[in-house]
């Protein structure tokens, strides 16, 4: 028997010296408890944490070469999301780890944060910060195309989106910063590491380091190999339309001038 906590580090050697024990062939030492418990869920999340992260990362850094034709911005969006969430987790460990906001959110820190809460803010923190990256990006790339001067496209990219991004991150913030009030620390965990996550996201990242970012790198944030690009003629995602050609909106029927109807008008009451 040992008077440590389960999470010490004797209360885990005790755990695998007995799952280590010898014993009869057919047999397998099973141990219980809540070291135990802990022990197999961290076995279980580093073994499938790697693929999970490996699918999340590349499946947005493969839509994001599509949609901007780069290789540079959609690796600049994934460190810098993985900066701020890293910003985010140390706050957490401030708050819920050391216990520092105990008193004003109402619970008593247990000395760590539960091992399931950071993949799942994690997660979900991501995905909404690549929502606001891929929204300000398409603005962004689609400036460029027009004029081809990347200090223009960044200035007009976050003046047609920073006033709607802020708004939304800030209701989506409000709404689920709205679970630090629960009385269970594992919904104040999640509520308020995602509300700091969005708030970091929408201020800091999004306004400041993206920006600046690409205004330092210029046209290098557009490059990519030929390959890349190729493929991203063919297969991209944009939003950007061909603008019509002087040919084409004279054929249109609905092109008609205002006065040319209003002389055709004025012929008609005339003949009458």
């Amino acid at each position: 028997m040992t008077n440590d906590n389960f999470d010490s580090a004797a209360a885990i050697g005790l755990v695998k010296a007995i799952r280590a024990l010898p014993v009869p062939a057919g047999f397998v030492p099973l141990v219980g408890g809540d070291t135990a418990t802990q022990i197999d869920l961290f076995a279980s999340l580093s073994a499938t944490i790697p693929y999970a992260l490996l699918v999340l990362i590349g499946a947005i850094f493969l839509l994001l070469c599509l949609l901007t034709g780069s290789l540079v911005v959609p690796l600049k969006a994934v460190i810098l999301n993985v900066l701020s969430l890293s910003a985010t987790f140390g706050a957490l460990v401030w708050i819920f780890q050391e216990g520092h906001l105990q008193n004003l959110l109402g619970f008593q820190s247990v000395g760590s944060l539960d091992s399931t809460q950071p993949v799942l803010i994690f997660a979900i923190a991501f995905g909404l910060s690549m929502d606001y990256e891929v929204f300000l990006l398409s603005r962004i790339k689609e400036q460029f195309d027009k004029t081809g001067n990347s200090r223009e496209a960044v200035a007009l990219g976050l003046q047609k989106t920073g006033q709607l991004i802020t708004s939304a991150a800030l209701l989506l913030a409000i709404v689920v910063g709205a679970f630090a009030t629960s009385k269970l620390i594992m919904i104040q965990q999640i509520g308020l590491g995602v509300a700091l996550a969005i708030i970091m996201d929408a201020t800091l990242v999004r306004t400041l380091l993206v920006p600046a970012m690409m205004n330092l790198l210029g046209k290098w944030n557009w490059w990519a190999p030929r390959p890349l690009q190729v493929m991203q003629k063919r297969i991209g995602l944009s939003e950007a339309t061909e603008p019509e050609t002087a040919a084409e909106r004279a054929s249109s029927p609905l092109d008609i001038p205002l006065h040319a109807g209003k002389a055709a008008e004025g012929e008609k009451v005339a003949e009458l």
